[in-house]
C-alpha cells in the first residue's frame, strides 16, 4: 500500500479494535467473516457506531464463502459501499462516516446440493430449485459484481500432472504492470475511474464501440453494467499492454457477466 492508504487503513483498525499492530502496517487486509454474520458485523454500527468488516477490509480484500448463505438484508447493504468506497451509519445521537474501498471476493455453490453440472451427474436438483437458490443474490448485487467466473469440477485425469501453467509469480508480474500503467496514465486504478473519466483514458476502437452497443441493445444492460463492462476491457487491454481497447477486449470483458454465459 502507498503510505496514505496504510494510515487510512490503520486509523479504521485502531477505531474497530483499539489495538494497532505495528508489524500489520502497510499490509493489505483479508477478511472472511462467516455467512452467520449480522448485517451490523458487516457494515458497522452500534452505539457509538463502530467499523465493520467491510471498513477493516479498506483497501485489502473481504472474501464472502457460500454468497447465497447470507442473509439478503445483509448482502443487499453491500450495494452503497461498493459503489462509492464508503458506508454512512445513522443513528438517533449521530452519524458515522466510515472508509469501505475494498475488493468483493465472493464463492459459491453452483445449486444447493453442489454438483450441478458434475460429470458424476449426482446433482437431483430442479431446474426451479437451481434458480431459487442462485435467485438469493439480487440482480442490483451481481450488477456490481464485475467477474462472473464458472469453476468446472476436477475430472480424475485432472489429479495427475499434467503441462505446467504460469506461476503465481508470472502472473503478478504481469498484473503490476498493468496497474503501473493505468497509475501513470490517470493517477488511479481502471477501478476507480468515473463512468466520464472512461473515454478520456478508454481509447476505445470503432468496432469495440460497436460491439458494446450491439450487446447493450441484446442483453438489456443497465448504465452501471455499461461502465464496469468498459472498466474492465480497459483492464484487460492493459494487461494485453494494448494502448487501445479492440473488440476482442469488449468480448471478453462481457464473457465475465452472468447474462454471456448459459446457466448450468
Amino acid at each position: 500500500m502507498t503510505e496514505e492508504e496504510a494510515l487510512e487503513a490503520a486509523a479504521v483498525q485502531s477505531l474497530a479494535t483499539g489495538v494497532f499492530r505495528p508489524e500489520r502496517f502497510g499490509m493489505r487486509s483479508f477478511r472472511s467473516p462467516h455467512h452467520t454474520a449480522s448485517a451490523i458485523a458487516l457494515v458497522g454500527g452500534g452505539t457509538p457506531p463502530r467499523p465493520g468488516e467491510i471498513s477493516l477490509a479498506h483497501h485489502g480484500v473481504l472474501f464472502l464463502d457460500e454468497l447465497p448463505e447470507y442473509p439478503r438484508r445483509v448482502l443487499e447493504v453491500l450495494r452503497e459501499p461498493l459503489e462509492s468506497g464508503r458506508i454512512t451509519i445513522s443513528r438517533a445521537a449521530r452519524q458515522a462516516d466510515f472508509p469501505a474501498r475494498f475488493q468483493l471476493i465472493a464463492a459459491m455453490n453452483p445449486c444447493a446440493c453442489g454438483y450441478l453440472g458434475h460429470y458424476s451427474g449426482r446433482c437431483r436438483c430442479t431446474p426451479d430449485q437451481v434458480l431459487q437458490y442462485r435467485g438469493r443474490i439480487s440482480g442490483p448485487l451481481l450488477d456490481r459484481i464485475d467477474l462472473h467466473v464458472e469453476v468446472p469440477a476436477l475430472a480424475q485425469t485432472d489429479f495427475y500432472p499434467g503441462p505446467a501453467s504460469e506461476s503465481s509469480k508470472t502472473v503478478r508480474a504481469r498484473v503490476v504492470r498493468a496497474r503501473d500503467l493505468q497509475l501513470l496514465r490517470q493517477g488511479k486504478p481502471n477501478s476507480q475511474l468515473p463512468g466520464t473519466g472512461l473515454e478520456p483514458h478508454g481509447s476505445f476502437h470503432a468496432d469495440a464501440r460497436q460491439l458494446l452497443r450491439d450487446a447493450i441493445s441484446r442483453f438489456a444492460l443497465s448504465a452501471r453494467a455499461h461502465h464496469r463492462v468498459l472498466r474492465v476491457a480497459r483492464t484487460v487491454a492493459d494487461l494485453d499492454m494494448s494502448s487501445a481497447v479492440l473488440a476482442e477486449h469488449i468480448a471478453e470483458s462481457l464473457r465475465y457477466r452472468t447474462f454471456a454465459r448459459p446457466s448450468g
